[in-house]
């Protein structure tokens, strides 16, 4: 049994991208897990993924693309307000402006820069760069 399967799915991409792997499969899949995904896709962290349903909650190939460098999920899950996310970019992030931090806030799953823009806080759920 899985005690955090984003911090499994984010560890096996890691993984399997620093050993230059074109393609990931992760289980179980969930709506926090596809979200996360389509937002580092979004980013072109990684490529395209399908989810196939076997029954016993899903599996997600993952298509990567060779542009992580390091990701993760933080725990604990720290609230952050509109006025902090400074604070963390500074602590997970290696330099201004350079990679993300996914944030679940009131209005969805989203990244920092588009948080800050529309005035949200939330809680920190992961960050690649």
């Amino acid at each position: 049994m899985l005690n955090d399967p984003l911090a499994n799915v984010l560890s096996v991409m890691n993984n399997a991208d620093q050993k230059g792997m074109k393609q990931c499969s992760i289980k179980p899949s969930s709506k926090l897990i596809l979200s996360v995904l389509e937002i580092l896709n979004a980013r072109h962290y990684i490529g395209s993924h399908n989810v196939i349903e076997d029954g016993r909650g899903g599996i997600v190939q993952i298509n990567l693309i060779g542009a992580i460098n390091k990701c993760g999920a933080i725990k604990p899950r720290f609230s952050v307000g509109m006025g902090n996310y400074e604070k963390f970019e500074t602590r997970f992030l290696p330099a201004k402006d350079f990679g993300l931090l996914v944030v679940s806030t009131p209005k969805g799953i989203m990244s920092h820069t588009e948080a800050k823009s529309k005035g949200f806080g939330g809680r920190l759920l992961a960050y690649c760069y």
